[in-house]
């Protein structure tokens, strides 16, 4: 039973373990290398730092922020473009709510006679939110327009 146990454990530890480097710099490179081999050093240092540049590929975007959180087709009368938004998320702290009471029994040592206490449970209250950092437009697998959250 430990063993089996233990096992499980083990095999959960590796498959996160595994997964925790799906989004690296050094893993998208290896997604593509052939992109990233094909391009000149300076290109390859400025998308290490995570910078882009308008006329990047939509594969450059990739090797240097990740896949995006968003993905959006746009239409117009006048051109279809792709939309990569980026965001980042955090839980902001709202105060606290009362969620009702925990009660107590108390015994009196000297007389052996119960009370019953009520006191009231009180919870943390956090908000989930989303914030738009960065939008990217392509228009024929080409960077056209960088929008950055101020």
């Amino acid at each position: 039973m430990k063993t089996r146990v233990l096992l499980t454990l083990l095999i959960l530890a590796g498959s996160l373990f595994g997964l925790s480097g799906c989004n690296t710099f050094q893993h998208r490179v290896k997604q593509k290398a052939e992109v990233f081999n094909s391009l000149d050093a300076a290109t390859q240092a400025r998308l290490k730092a995570g910078d882009i540049r308008l006329g990047d590929t939509m594969d450059e975007v990739y090797i240097a922020l990740g896949a995006p959180d968003e993905k959006r087709n746009r239409t117009t009368s006048q051109e279809q473009t792709t939309v990569w938004i980026y965001t980042h998320s955090w839980q902001e702290y709202r105060g606290n709510a009362y969620r009702g009471t925990h009660s107590m029994i108390v015994e009196d040592t000297l007389t052996g006679s119960r009370r019953v206490y009520y006191e009231p449970v009180m919870v943390s209250v956090y908000e989930d939110r989303t914030e738009e950092d960065l939008r990217v437009i392509f228009k024929d697998n080409r960077v056209i327009v960088i929008e950055r959250a101020e």
